[in-house]
């Protein structure tokens, strides 16, 4: 079994269509709209053939997570990349653009190396690579 898709609801799904697309290689497709719902969304695929949907609607509540406080639930979408010059690369070209970079790069004690950011909707991400090594 694998993991199909993953979808998070947003209040700017043309911004945060163009951010998984310029920084994480995706691939969106054409927007699907629902007049009646008031629903819009994109499907974007990624390399390893996972899905994220973005999806926007008017009477969605705003989420109470936050970016420094974790909660039960899910709370971060994970990226793999090949090395860790890989991570070292995207966590610069992201502090580059303006993006905050909340830990990392950095060895976690379970074999990883890691950073973490947000995305434009305070989306918690890692961006990692299994390491090899001491």
């Amino acid at each position: 079994m694998k993991l199909e898709h993953a979808a998070i609801w947003t209040n700017q799904l043309e911004i945060l269509r163009e951010y998984y697309l310029k920084y994480f290689q995706g691939n969106s497709n054409a927007k699907y709209v629902n007049e009646m719902k008031g629903f819009q969304s994109y499907f974007i695929s990624f390399e390893s053939g996972a899905r994220l949907e973005i999806m926007s609607r008017t009477d969605i509540p705003v989420n109470l997570n936050d970016h420094i406080n974790q909660y039960l639930g899910i709370i971060h979408l994970a990226f793999a990349v090949d090395t860790m010059e890989e991570v070292d690369q995207k966590a610069e070209e992201l502090r580059h653009a303006g993006f905050s970079i909340l830990s990392g790069p950095r060895r976690t004690g379970d074999g990883y190396y890691e950073f973490e950011t947000l995305d434009p909707d305070n989306n918690r991400l890692e961006v990692g690579t299994i390491y090899r090594g001491s």
